[in-house]
């Protein structure tokens, strides 16, 4: 069985419900309040392992996960139309691919706004002043608006990861000392 058959079904069923509420909210002209909504809704998924586990959940029932998730979408005042897809995600046992469509809705705004986005993982949180100076050199680069998604992971030492797209660009310490150390094991 191929590992990645998992991973493409449940970006397949993200892409096709993120399809349908991003032309609907585009329709109603509420772009903007989405992204706020997504924006809330990924902190809440990050925040609260509760709705994770709900999420997740293969014991709860369609109609359970499906009012759970509308309750927690009204409570948050998402759009109507977003409100509508999750609830009916419920109903369809979909929710699990609620990162995925959190993601593929981004990544529409950002395509619609003629932005791209950058995930950057450093050592320590970067300042205002080095992501924007970062995402100038990145806009110089691709030639669109970068919007970059900060981390931080200090196992790095020191440096970046800036992934953008199928692109990764690895300045850390930690790969080139893990580098260097291939390098030596091919030496003695």
């Amino acid at each position: 069985m191929d590992v990645s058959e998992p991973a493409s079904i449940s970006t397949g069923i993200a892409a096709r419900y993120a399809t349908a509420i991003f032309e609907l909210v585009r329709e109603a002209k509420g772009l903007a309040k989405l992204e706020s909504n997504l924006t809330d809704l990924a902190q809440a998924l990050n925040d609260s392992d509760d709705l994770r586990a709900m999420i997740a959940s293969p014991v709860l029932s369609r109609d359970v996960q499906g009012s759970a998730m509308s309750a927690v979408a009204a409570k948050m005042k998402l759009l109507p139309e977003l409100q509508n897809g999750l609830a009916l995600m419920g109903q369809k046992r979909r929710l699990f691919v609620l990162p995925q469509l959190i993601t593929q809705l981004n990544a529409m705004i950002a395509e619609d706004k003629g932005e791209v986005s950058a995930d950057v993982t450093s050592a320590k949180a970067l300042t205002k002043a080095q992501s924007d100076k970062l995402a100038k050199a990145l806009k110089a680069r691709v030639g669109k608006d970068v919007k970059i998604n900060a981390t931080v992971d200090e196992s790095l030492i020191g440096g970046l990861v800036v992934k953008m797209g199928s692109k990764m660009i690895d300045t850390s310490i930690r790969s080139k000392l893990d580098s260097l150390q291939n390098s030596m094991k091919e030496v003695g």
